[in-house]
Formats: structure tokens, C-alpha cells, sequence
């Protein structure tokens, strides 16, 4: 039997819907990452770009584990001397995307492909999007965090 190797007309990207209300961060974010990859697929190759397309609501509601409310996330902005600290909770109040794309793209491959996958990343703060046309499927993360209960 011949390995299959999927071709440009194989591949499909489709839509998913992900709430992040009380999910942790980290549990968003490699489930975020499998699925911007396409490892959900049973034809998944790390060469092929057969990604899907992620839509993240609610993204200021997400849930961090431990004591990381108060501990900094350094952030460099690209210029010399552009390293600045930033706290979890200064982030939540003013940019939560920031810390789900950041958290995302560490967990994608670093190659050429993953800018590639970021860029059908989709994070909204609200509970609404604009792209209802695509008709996005829902994603479920059933594992929600131990202190919303």
C-alpha cells in the first residue's frame, strides 16, 4: 500500500467556533493550535498546509491557572530596547488577544508554515463575530477550570 500525500485540491479549511469562558489558557491553547495545524484530520501531514480556521470568543473571560494574575509576561516589541513587562492583569483589561496569540504561537511549529496557520487565528472579546457567513462549526473544550465551579 502507497502512503497517501495529500495534494493542493485535497485540502480543506474549515471554520470552528472555540468559548473561551472558564477555560484555561493553556488548555485553549494547544487545542487551538492542533486545530489551526489540521491534526484533527486523519490526512494530517506537517508539510501540508491543511490547517483550519479558529474563531475565539469570550477571550476575556479565559481562566489562568495558579498565581498568574500577578506575574509579568515579557513582550518585546521588535525595536531595540523595546523589552517592556506587562502583567497578566494589566492584559486581561486592555488586549486579552494578545495573550491567546502569543500563547498559540508558541505552541505551533516554528517554521514558515506557522505564520501561515496564525494568521486564521481569530480572537474577539465578545460573545459576537463577524464571520457567521463561513457557518463555523462549534469546538467544545469539556474541561473547564476548577475554580469556576
Amino acid at each position: 500500500m502507497k502512503t497517501f500525500t495529500p495534494k493542493p485540491a485535497d485540502l480543506s479549511h474549515e471554520w470552528y467556533v472555540i468559548d473561551a469562558t472558564d477555560v484555561v489558557l493553556g488548555r485553549l491553547a494547544s487545542q487551538t493550535a492542533n486545530l489551526l495545524r489540521g491534526k484533527n484530520k486523519p490526512s494530517f501531514a506537517p508539510y501540508a498546509d491543511q490547517g483550519n480556521h479558529v474563531i475565539i470568543i469570550n477571550a476575556d473571560k479565559i481562566a489562568l491557572s495558579g498565581n498568574k494574575l500577578g506575574k509579568n509576561l515579557y513582550q518585546h516589541s521588535g525595536f531595540p530596547g523595546g523589552l517592556r513587562a506587562d502583567s497578566y492583569a494589566e492584559l486581561l483589561k486592555k488586549d486579552p488577544a494578545r495573550i491567546i496569540r502569543t500563547a498559540v504561537k508558541g505552541m505551533l511549529p516554528k517554521n514558515r508554515l506557522a505564520k501561515v496557520q496564525l494568521n486564521r487565528l481569530h480572537v474577539y472579546t465578545g460573545s459576537e463575530h463577524p464571520h457567521v457567513a463561513q457557518q463555523p462549526t462549534v469546538f467544545e473544550i469539556k474541561q473547564i477550570s476548577q475554580q469556576a465551579k
